[in-house]
């Protein structure tokens, strides 16, 4: 059976069995998982009813996905027009869902970013405890880091240390944990050790100031990638 290859689906979005009311006329390509992963795709109804917390987050996730946009047409295209951005979204979320306590892992890089998402947050009566990525002050060469592998060569450098983020956070028990330009690589450390649910405020691009879709949007960089980088 081929492999899901969703990102290449040929069809235009409307014709597309994953979203077309007429199942019997709708598109589908070869190793479409609508199609040919019906098994999982029964578990997976099956665990939204499997776990009532489960339930919940996924009834708030979709609710909160509604808020954001306005009522009545678009009058610039046929999506609905969204008006909320990602941070409102965010807080609202919390709210919705009931949580009080949100722990915060941001990078030293974006630190006055920080500290106005903990002030945004606090105006929503949300109490947040905030963890920097270089918590601890650990050494580059506790990973085995060369000194030829350091950002500047030659200069005393402190490893980013997102476990220690989350074991920090997971002691003060917060509720909910938002991700603020972290490392690639750093950012899946510390959803993999935080033990509560994580959402991904922004994702670190250094180049594209933090916006790492601008790459898929921009002529130059597409044909740049598309190359492999060469």
């Amino acid at each position: 059976m081929k492999e899901s290859s969703c990102a290449s689906c040929p069809f235009q979005d409307s014709d597309r069995i994953c979203r077309s009311k007429d199942q019997a006329h709708a598109r589908y390509p070869e190793g479409c998982p609508t199609v040919c992963r019906s098994e999982t795709i029964e578990k997976s109804k099956a665990a939204y009813n499997s776990d009532p917390a489960v339930r919940q987050f996924a009834l708030n996730a979709a609710r909160q996905e509604g808020s954001c946009y306005l009522p009545g047409p678009n009058p610039r295209g046929p999506s609905p027009q969204a008006f909320k951005p990602r941070v409102q979204e965010t807080a609202e979320f919390c709210l919705r869902m009931g949580y009080r306590k949100i722990g915060l892992a941001f990078c030293g890089a974006v630190h006055h970013e920080g500290a106005t998402l903990q002030k945004i947050l606090t105006a929503y009566g949300l109490d947040v405890v905030s963890v920097m990525c270089k918590n601890g002050g650990i050494p580059k060469e506790h990973l085995g880091i060369t000194e030829e592998e350091k950002n500047c060569p030659g200069r005393y450098e402190v490893m980013c240390n997102p476990i220690g983020q989350a074991m920090i956070l997971n002691e003060a028990g917060t509720e909910f944990n938002l991700v603020l330009g972290l490392c690639v690589g750093h950012d899946s450390l510390f959803m993999k050790y935080s033990d509560a649910l994580c959402t991904v405020v922004a994702a670190k691009d250094r180049v594209l100031g933090h916006n790492p879709m601008s790459a898929l949007w921009a002529d130059n960089y597409k044909r740049y990638l598309l190359k492999g980088g060469k």
